[in-house]
């Protein structure tokens, strides 16, 4: 792709930019308001039974990807046109989330003009060694990567440490704004928690909360990992690293059947949000349908983006993820 070519891109793109206040009103009214109607569905159907909580329970942690991703959207000023108005409600989303607003939003603008930057590792996303890093870190250190990789720990144990944990401390250096919100946050989650096991019960409180937490930060760490992590993916060295190949190569556009794609805030439009994260998620789609170059970049599937969890290591020399079965050849 030439520079004209990506200068012209991002011409295409910069008219989508701007919030629609409708269309964010009627996408809080439509995210929160279910969310909070399955809540309760399920608290009044465990004197039924747990079964059908569970069902209610399921569709709500759905809901609660979609409140992050308006929480997402509020981090980027792109939920809507005032600044203070995204910082009120990224807050408060947050809060919902178990996200502290201002800190997440710091490493999250890292991550954006990081991603795929073999030198700016680090900040914002998921730990990946190249195949010569892992060959030579330290056995511990191999270990560490291959138990970090793991998919159980992944996707199991990851939420509970970086949404429950993680969160919840400040960063060395954070600044003042940060730690202030980080503190606003934690005390208003532990303000809510009691008032509803105090209300509710705490067995009950756990018996609701705890599957919908595991459930969407499990399905949150899936969307972040296999939009970033699919075979031919993009990264380059500091130097030859560009921030629209970035985009368009190594973001992917995850193609989930619209229940789905609906669920988690056309988030699958992930190269079109990485071009421009100003762009609302309501218009990812209609941004990827009017933009001609957008509509061929790396595609993947439910099915496809199964394959994802079978690569672990960037290849440089070809260019693509690998799994550990491919070090017995460069090992020989």
């Amino acid at each position: 792709m030439t520079k004209q070519l990506q200068r012209n891109l991002r011409k295409q793109v910069a008219p989508y930019e701007k919030a629609n206040i409708k269309d964010s009103i009627r996408q809080l009214i439509n995210t929160i308001g279910p969310f909070l109607i399955l809540w309760i569905l399920a608290y009044q159907s465990l004197s039924i039974s747990y079964f059908l909580s569970f069902g209610f329970i399921i569709v709500a942690a759905g809901f609660l990807v979609r409140i992050f991703i308006i929480f997402h959207d509020c981090c980027h000023f792109a939920f809507f046109k005032n600044r203070t108005a995204n910082k009120v409600l990224g807050t408060i989303t947050g809060i919902l989330t178990l996200f502290p607003y201002s800190q997440w939003q710091h490493d999250h603008s890292i991550h954006h003009a990081t991603s795929s930057n073999l030198d700016k590792r680090g900040t914002g996303d998921i730990w990946v060694l190249t195949v010569d890093e892992y060959l030579a870190e330290p056995l511990v250190r191999r270990i560490a990567y291959r138990i970090y990789r793991n998919p159980f720990v992944m996707f199991g144990i990851g939420p509970i440490y970086e949404f429950l944990i993680k969160n919840r401390f400040n960063k060395k250096g954070a600044r003042r704004n940060e730690r202030i919100n980080t503190y606003i946050t934690n005390l208003s989650i532990v303000v809510l928690i009691t008032f509803l096991c105090w209300t509710l019960g705490t067995q009950s409180f756990l018996l609701i909360q705890g599957p919908i937490f595991l459930i969407s930060g499990s399905l949150g760490i899936w969307l972040f990992y296999v939009q970033h992590t699919f075979e031919d993916s993009y990264f380059e060295e500091n130097k030859d690293w560009d921030y629209v190949k970035a985009a368009v190569e190594g973001s992917s556009f995850y193609k989930l059947p619209k229940l789905l794609q609906w669920l988690t805030g056309n988030i699958g439009y992930h190269h079109v949000h990485h071009l421009s994260p100003r762009v609302p998620n309501y218009k990812l789609e209609e941004v990827h349908n009017n933009t001609e170059p957008l509509q061929n970049v790396p595609t993947i599937t439910l099915a496809t983006s199964l394959k994802s969890l079978t690569f672990r290591l960037w290849d440089t020399q070809n260019k693509r993820f690998v799994g550990f079965n491919y070090l017995s050849k460069v090992t020989k």
